[in-house]
């Protein structure tokens, strides 16, 4: 059952090189202990792996492991080779950073006129998200749809912001830039990957999703329920296309970051575009962060019954890929905390808390919509928990501690609301960030 959070104050630290893949292990154990991932795990230097195993099962049913050739949605992780698409084409001279989306699809409305294919690799369009439609996955999760009739969806909403004011994740943006490949290659996005990037690359073991298709190893997704495992819900596989429909392994995933130091895939000055930090420190597919003083290059991805992360530190020649086909917040926690192991930093093991049981009507008043600069969450309440949603991005349970303080054990991150409900802090990493309740959008 749940231990008490003094694991906060168990960590793996400072044991020689050689120890490494049983300190890494003992650390990702504890995961799969608590419940909060299965999967395969990689942390490589220069392409040799210093750690990689796997955990859980890849089907159930069978009762079949995973492996490291096992086949993981990667989710979001897509959009870094939906990015390196369009600048092979930037490359060509076959499309332009700056041509407006209107170029490639006429049908647009006027006021997509300034959304350029550069505010579109960058989040920055304005675009209302399909993903973002009030009950878009409970309705619509089975239906088969072409990227025309995806882009068709938020068509006719209004902008949310003027285009390269802000930032908002977007997925129907990397629709449009699937889209755009297809029209300007004249192949399917599947055919245009494999052709420019994945064939060459001998990334054989990577592709672009199909329930239909018959496909080795492929890894059933989860979810837990009251700590077992559940089948995840159906998604039909076209609707995340060029925002999330891809397949890999951890091995394939290693081929891709080697590829990235050279130029197989794009020219020094394509990834230099690539990797500039634009609004929120996104570049195009990919976050640009710091990580233990140096630079981090990486991306997660969360689709039905999967969660991902890539992180690369090409000044370490690093790399950590962590992937899960359950639905689980520690993809991230776990691949930073490996990287902190292979540069000898202090890593500390997976806390668990001991819930505290809250009635609706405590949490209800907790209820809205709180900000910073750097993001909004929306809270309401699901069930004996609290569901937390960062724009953009899917929904996180938090349990409670007390009537104003939750956690989230898989991300190790807590909220703490102000006794009159006016603000929140999240303490996540060392690190609090505080946001302040905000007015409740008007009802369209």
């Amino acid at each position: 059952m749940f231990r008490c959070c003094l694991a906060l104050l168990l960590f793996i630290s400072g044991a020689p090189a050689q120890d490494l893949f049983a300190r890494a292990d003992a650390f990702v154990q504890a995961y799969v202990n608590q419940k909060k991932f299965q999967g395969s795990v990689l942390l490589a230097r220069e392409g040799k792996p210093l750690f990689r195993k796997s955990y859980g099962l890849a089907n159930a049913e069978w009762e079949i492991p995973n492996t490291p050739d096992t086949k993981f949605r990667l989710g979001s992780i897509t959009k870094q080779f939906t990015s390196a698409l369009i600048l092979q084409l930037v490359e060509q001279g076959k499309i332009s950073l700056d041509d407006s989306i209107r170029k490639y699809y006429p049908e647009a409305p006027e006021a997509w006129q300034p959304v350029t294919i550069h505010y579109l690799l960058s989040h920055q369009s304005g675009i209302p998200s399909y993903t973002d439609i009030p009950g878009f996955f409970a309705k619509q999760a089975g239906e088969p749809l072409v990227p025309v009739e995806i882009i068709r969806l938020t068509k006719d909403k209004p902008l949310e912001f003027a285009p390269g004011t802000k930032y908002k994740y977007d997925n129907t943006g990397y629709i449009l830039l699937g889209y755009v490949i297809e029209k300007v290659t004249g192949h399917s996005y599947e055919q245009q990957l494999h052709a420019a990037v994945l064939d060459p690359l001998g990334m054989r073991d990577t592709g672009f999703d199909s329930y239909t298709a018959i496909l080795p190893h492929r890894a059933e997704g989860y979810s837990f329920a009251s700590e077992k495992l559940q089948r995840a819900p159906y998604l039909d596989m076209t609707l995340p296309y060029a925002a999330g429909s891809l397949y890999s392994t951890v091995n394939d995933l290693s081929k891709w970051d080697q590829a990235l130091y050279g130029t197989a895939v794009l020219s020094e000055a394509s990834k230099q575009k690539m990797w500039t930090p634009n609004r929120n420190d996104y570049g195009y597919g990919w976050n640009i962060t710091k990580r233990y003083g140096a630079t981090a290059l990486e991306h997660g991805g969360g689709i039905n019954g999967f969660n991902t992360m890539i992180v690369r530190m090409p000044e370490k020649k690093l790399l950590a890929v962590v992937l899960s086909n359950v639905n689980t917040n520690a993809t991230g926690p776990i691949a930073t905390g490996l990287l902190a192991m292979a540069l000898d930093q202090p890593v500390s093991m997976p806390q668990q808390h001991t819930r505290v049981p809250l009635t609706a009507e405590q949490m209800k008043p907790l209820e809205g919509r709180y900000g910073s600069d750097a993001l909004t969450l929306t809270i309401r309440t699901e069930g004996d928990h609290l569901a937390a949603r960062v724009e953009g991005q899917g929904e996180m349970p938090f349990f409670g501690l007390g009537p104003k303080r939750f956690f989230n054990d898989g991300i190790g991150a807590e909220l703490e609301f102000t006794a009159d409900g006016s603000a929140l802090t999240i303490h996540q990493g060392g690190h609090d960030e505080l946001l302040k309740r905000l007015p409740l959008p008007p009802h369209p």
